[in-house]
């Protein structure tokens, strides 16, 4: 009998640890993201200034060639200033999600210069507020690398897209390359705590994970920059 109440007395103990770290893990993932909201907000009126630098050096075609490929129905995950809208196809309707308000602000600004009707709302990648199976494209450049949960917001991506979906990716990742990864584990500890940027992950895992169909990777830039196209089974 004695046995048995210490069985039961360390369950129930470990039954409350789990679910304070669990309540623990849910607020550090609540504060990170208004950190990531906070550092967004902050930075919105020379991001494209900052970005555009990077991007001349680092991602090319990358914007066209990622948002040429989306049709129908489609989604931008943390769509930021609106530096894709140039690139989309007009035959699509479009809706862009961003944490940050006053990058949001930017990119309805952007739309409206550009004629181009696109629906923006505040919103966070890893609750997306949309139905089950409502976009046929989803798209995220330079997104995963700052969302905290990464996974979570692969999994909502996978919920929002219909069966036969695509998402699509540019996003820069961990380089396969040594002396390239090098450099990125010596800056990513400043980059994280500074940008919220993290430059050692590595988005198909969680793609693979999610049970998403690889159809496409391309690598440049010693392998820093990723581009995926990958779809969710019909």
């Amino acid at each position: 009998m004695a046995g048995a109440a210490t069985v039961v007395v360390g369950t129930k103990v470990a039954t409350a640890l789990k679910s304070r770290t669990k309540t623990i893990d849910a607020s550090a993932e609540r504060d990170e993201t208004e950190r990531v909201r906070r550092i967004y907000d902050k930075a919105a009126n020379h991001y494209d200034r900052a970005i555009g630098l990077m991007e001349k050096f680092l991602l090319g075609g990358g914007r066209r060639w990622v948002c040429s490929q989306s049709h129908g129905d489609v989604l931008e995950i943390a769509i930021g200033t609106g530096r894709n809208l140039p690139y989309y196809p007009s035959s699509v309707s479009l809706t862009g999600i961003d944490l940050s308000p006053d990058m949001l602000a930017i990119a309805r600004h952007r739309a409206e210069e550009s004629g181009r009707n696109v629906a923006l709302h505040v919103g966070d990648a890893q609750a997306l507020g949309f139905p089950d199976g409502q976009f046929d494209t989803v798209v995220s450049t330079l997104s995963l690398c700052t969302i905290p949960d990464e996974r979570r917001a692969v999994a909502e991506v996978r919920r929002v897209l219909r069966p036969g979906g695509r998402f699509l990716m540019l996003e820069h990742v961990r380089s396969p390359v040594l002396p390239a990864r090098t450099v990125q584990r010596m800056l990513d500890p400043l980059v994280v705590r500074l940008q919220a940027d993290h430059l050692l992950r590595e988005p198909l895992q969680p793609l693979r994970a999610e049970g998403f169909e690889i159809e496409r990777i391309e690598r440049s830039k010693w392998g820093i920059i990723e581009r995926v196209s990958a779809r969710k089974p019909a």
